[in-house]
C-alpha cells in the first residue's frame, strides 16, 4: 500500500505541524506515504463561492498528481469531502473517477482502511472534540444527534487509546462554529455569533484544548479564544495522536 499525502492548502500555511503529524502518525502504523510535490488547492474556496467551473485546473492537477497512489489520505475533512463528491477530469476522467473513492480523511483512513485497535500516544489534559459540519453530516465521522440511532464518533474512538487525555462533555456536541468556509466573510455578524456560542460550551465545560478533524474550524474558533485571551488552545487530532 502507497498513500499519496495531500495537505490543504491552509494547513501548509498556517498549521504545518498537522501536516507532519499526519505523515508521522501513518508511518507509525506501517504506511508507505509519498508527498507529490506538485500538488496544489484542492478547489473548495472557489467551488464554495459559486466558482465551480473555474476550478478544472486544480482537478486536472490534483488528478495528475495522485492518481498513482492506492489512498490519498488528508488532515482536512472539508477538503476530502470536495475531492470525493467534486473531483472531475476532461483528460483523464477514470482516474478522476478511481480517486473519489480513494480519498479519506485521516481519521476515517485510521479507523475504515487501517482498522487500527490500539495507538500508543499520550496527551494529559482535558480535550473537547469539535465535530465539523462536513466530517459530521458529509463523511459521516460521528452520529448526528438528531438522529435517533446508536451513537458512534471515530474521533473519539481513536483518542480513548490516547493516555491520560480527559474527553469532556459537551452540552451541545455537534452544533456548527459558524466558519463554513466563505460564510465567515459573508455573513460575519453570524458566523462570529456561532463561533462564540461554540467556543462558550468547550470553555464552561472545563477544555483545556478544543481538537477536531478539519483545522478550518479549529482556526475560526482559535480567533476567537485569542481575542477572548483565553489559556484554552486548538490542536488537529493527528497532534494528538502523534504526541508522545
Amino acid at each position: 500500500m502507497i498513500v499519496g499525502l495531500f495537505v490543504p492548502c491552509y494547513v501548509d500555511q498556517f498549521y504545518p505541524n498537522a501536516g507532519i503529524a499526519t505523515l508521522q502518525l501513518l508511518e507509525k502504523f506501517g504506511v508507505k506515504v509519498e508527498y507529490p510535490s506538485k500538488q496544489t488547492c484542492c478547489g473548495q474556496p472557489m467551488a464554495n463561492s459559486g466558482f465551480e467551473h473555474l476550478t478544472g485546473e486544480c482537478d486536472e492537477l490534483f488528478t495528475e498528481s495522485f492518481a498513482k497512489y492506492d489512498y490519498v489520505v488528508a488532515p482536512s475533512g472539508s477538503c476530502v469531502l470536495h475531492l470525493k463528491e467534486h473531483l472531475h477530469s476532461k483528460k483523464n476522467p477514470e482516474a478522476a473517477e478511481r480517486l473519489r473513492g480513494r480519498v479519506y480523511e485521516l481519521v476515517e483512513f485510521l479507523t475504515d482502511i487501517l482498522q487500527v485497535k490500539e495507538l500508543k500516544a499520550k496527551f494529559p489534559h482535558k480535550v473537547g472534540v469539535h465535530q465539523s459540519c462536513h466530517g459530521l453530516r458529509g463523511l459521516k465521522l460521528s452520529q448526528m444527534s438528531e438522529l435517533v440511532e446508536p451513537g458512534f464518533s471515530k474521533p473519539e474512538y481513536l483518542l480513548n487509546f490516547v493516555e491520560g487525555l480527559e474527553l469532556i462533555n459537551l452540552t451541545r456536541k455537534d452544533e456548527c462554529c459558524g466558519f463554513g468556509g466563505t460564510f465567515c466573510v459573508a455573513e460575519e455578524a453570524v458566523s462570529s455569533k456561532m463561533g462564540k456560542d461554540r467556543v462558550a460550551d468547550h470553555v464552561q465545560n472545563g477544555a483545556e484544548y478544543i481538537t477536531g478533524a478539519d483545522l478550518s474550524c479549529l482556526m475560526h474558533m482559535e480567533g476567537i479564544l485569542r481575542r477572548q485571551k483565553s489559556k484554552v488552545k486548538v490542536v488537529h487530532i493527528a497532534e494528538i495522536l502523534n504526541a508522545e
